[in-house]
């Protein structure tokens, strides 16, 4: 949670705003890789999004 915050005071100061939504969905795809590597069920419906 420290890491968020960090980074949003990052964005706030630095005044970066646009940076937000590239992080964000960097943080998401890192979830999806994720996921499909750990879980066996939702793996076949992860990679027909690839």
């Amino acid at each position: 949670m420290e890491l968020a915050r960090e980074m949003w005071m990052f964005l706030r100061v630095r005044k970066k705003f646009w940076l937000a939504p590239i992080i964000i969905a960097l943080f998401m795809l890192a979830a999806l890789f994720f996921v499909a590597g750990s879980a066996g069920v939702v793996s076949p419906f992860v990679y027909t999004l690839f």
